[in-house]
């Protein structure tokens, strides 16, 4: 064993790398003659460091700092300019537009693929972006925004109403980013930008595409889109070609069972004339270059979700690299100056904004909460959170005049049980009663307990353990087989088959046109059910309780959010502020002051070039 693989073997060995991490360095070491301690290392930290969320690693920031090892003695980084040399002389590294296993972007490291993906999605927002609407009928279109965005009488505010900017930015240009809090008005806003785009089309019936990251977040989507159908000041016809159905992105793009690929890609792209993605935070920076590789220059792409929340799972936070724009100023002077004559709304002096249209004119950030009132603890606690105040956030929790927030300690994991029976007895009793699916859901999604992590006494798998023994107990289930009616349960593995993805769940009952046999049935986009037999469904897990992660995409009435009893690296500002957010009415939360302060000051930001190719 040479003295350069020693390094990345002592990293492997004290758990720092994963298998494929290790695996992945020791291959391009014998890819490249000289072997380089300093660029087995960079391999390694490129591999891993994708494996936790980042694109890329930005070398400028790690050369010169310790990497800590458990157990093992501390490592330092190369210097920058000698880590530099040693990889542009590699011939596994590559220069941008080179076919390498590695990409160097100035300072950044790539794995090649994520370097493409970033790249192509860089150009087509930016294309989009420059594609604007040359003409209209400036009358029809004042008129569509004062009958469509009506003003209530008593209504003399000065306050800039973002959501009709939003839907002008939509109409003029190809792109548009509306990122907002739950409540402030994304999906109201987004059935008045279709209204508003079909009347304004003097080319036929627009071809438009609804979709989300997973069906849950379709579901809601059209449930919202439909509610908000019934409010719109339009013709019936408008209405009527609104769609009312809304897709996985998977679906929408066209799964091929067993391959990455899908149908619709950049030489056979989707025939939208429209499309919207709503919980755009959650689509990861692989799906979100294939999907805009797949749109065609003439499309509009309007993209909905809250910047603030968590990033996806697995790598990129691309809402937030787009919606990150820094210092520069927010429109040009010809969009100011536009929006003023369509919908009255002053943004800006037109003197003041910046001097090419562009990414500028298609970001649209909503604050106004429409949901919440200035009394709601919720929103109070949520806006403190994402300001990283955390002395705010625990006045807000210490208040006892905020009657939608209930903070609690938390009890010793042996007594954790007593004092979850009543909670879970209340909330956790009505779906197992009735017989009727659809009903089951609205019951049982009215609450829903978020933990932080996965195991432990504080975790999802004890958790869930817990509620299925108090139910027991109670007499509620019977837990005497592994299916019974009323389990509900996520799906964790997508089954393009069975069109099941990860994150969907169904409520385990009894089939009354089966003779009673038990099957899982799940709620889809359109509002139909579908049922299976237990045996069909691909991998599962019980969710009475869930990690944040998987609650993004959901809403509930009430939440319980279980903190842990310690302090771990996975909590963030961003993962407190989106358990926060998926309460609608009440939130209990169960912890630690100490450590939910913390959980605030910690805020984690992904490695990614998106940003810097979009906005420099």
């Amino acid at each position: 064993m040479s003295l350069h693989e020693a390094t990345i073997n002592n990293l492997y060995e004290h758990q720092y790398l994963s298998v494929l991490d290790y695996r992945f360095a020791r291959f391009l070491g014998r890819l490249d003659d000289t072997c380089d301690e300093k660029l087995l290392l960079a391999a390694s930290l490129v591999s891993r460091e994708r494996g936790e969320g980042h694109t890329c690693i930005d070398l400028s920031e790690l050369a010169g700092t310790v990497l800590e090892i458990p157990g093992s003695e501390p490592l330092v980084c190369p210097p920058l300019d000698i880590w530099l040399k040693v990889l542009a002389i590699s011939p596994v590294v590559g220069r941008p537009g080179d076919y390498r296993p590695l990409v160097l972007d100035s300072a950044r490291l790539y794995l090649y693929r994520y370097w493409d993906y970033e790249k192509r999605l860089a150009e087509a927002l930016k294309k989009l972006a420059r594609s604007t609407c040359e003409s209209c009928d400036e009358l029809h279109l004042k008129n569509s925004f004062e009958r469509i965005f009506p003003r209530e009488e008593n209504d003399r505010r000065k306050d800039v109403d973002w959501r009709k900017v939003a839907a002008f930015a939509s109409f003029r240009n190809g792109l548009c980013v509306i990122s907002g809090g739950p409540g402030t008005g994304k999906t109201f806003a987004v059935a008045r930008i279709l209204a508003l785009l079909i009347e304004q089309n003097r080319n036929g019936q627009l071809n438009i595409a609804l979709t989300a990251p997973t069906g849950k977040a379709a579901t809601r989507l059209q449930e919202a889109i439909k509610k908000a159908k019934v409010q719109l000041h339009c013709d019936e016809s408008v209405k009527a070609a609104i769609p009312h159905e809304a897709s996985t992105i998977h679906r929408l793009l066209g799964s091929i069972p067993n391959s990455p690929s899908f149908r619709f890609n950049r030489e056979t792209p989707l025939p939208y004339d429209i499309v919207i993605i709503d919980e755009a935070s959650m689509v990861d920076l692989a799906l979100f270059s294939r999907l805009a590789q797949a749109i065609r220059p003439q499309t509009r792409l309007i993209l909905l979700g809250d910047k603030d929340q968590l990033a996806s799972v697995e790598a990129g936070s691309v809402l937030g690299d787009i919606c990150d724009t820094g210092n520069i100023p927010r429109f040009s002077p010809s969009f100011i100056k536009d929006c003023y004559r369509a919908t009255g709304e002053e943004i800006g002096d037109s003197a003041s904004g910046v001097p090419n249209a562009g990414m500028n004119d298609c970001i649209i950030q909503l604050t106004k909460s429409y949901r919440f009132s200035s009394r709601s603890g919720i929103y109070a606690l949520s806006q403190a959170v994402n300001a990283g105040s955390g002395s705010d956030a625990i006045n807000i929790i210490r208040n006892v005049n905020f009657s939608d927030i209930d903070w609690k300690s938390l009890p010793r994991p042996d007594k954790l049980p007593r004092r979850l029976k009543d909670w879970i007895t209340e909330r956790y009793s009505a779906h197992l009663k009735t017989s009727d699916p659809l009903e089951a859901f609205d019951l049982f999604n009215r609450s829903r307990i978020l933990s932080v992590l996965r195991e432990g006494p504080y975790g999802v798998h004890n958790l869930n353990i817990a509620v299925e023994h108090i139910l027991q107990r109670n007499g509620l289930i019977d837990r005497s087989r592994i299916w019974y009616s009323g389990r509900p349960v996520m799906i964790t593995k997508n089954d393009y088959n069975l069109r099941l993805f990860n994150g969907d769940t169904g409520i385990t009952m009894k089939d009354l046109m089966k003779n009673g046999e038990l099957r899982v049935f799940f709620k889809g986009p359109d509002g139909s059910v579908r049922s299976f037999p237990p045996f069909r469904l691909p991998d599962h897990e019980t969710v009475y309780a869930m990690t944040v992660h998987k609650s993004q995409g959901s809403e509930f009435d009430e939440v319980l959010l279980m903190m842990p009893d310690r302090y771990t690296q996975i909590l963030t500002r961003e993962l407190i502020y989106t358990a926060i957010t998926r309460a609608k009415e009440r939130i209990q939360i169960w912890g630690k002051e100490d450590i939910f302060l913390m959980s605030i000051q910690h805020r984690i930001r992904r490695s990614s070039g998106l940003r810097d190719s979009l906005w420099n």
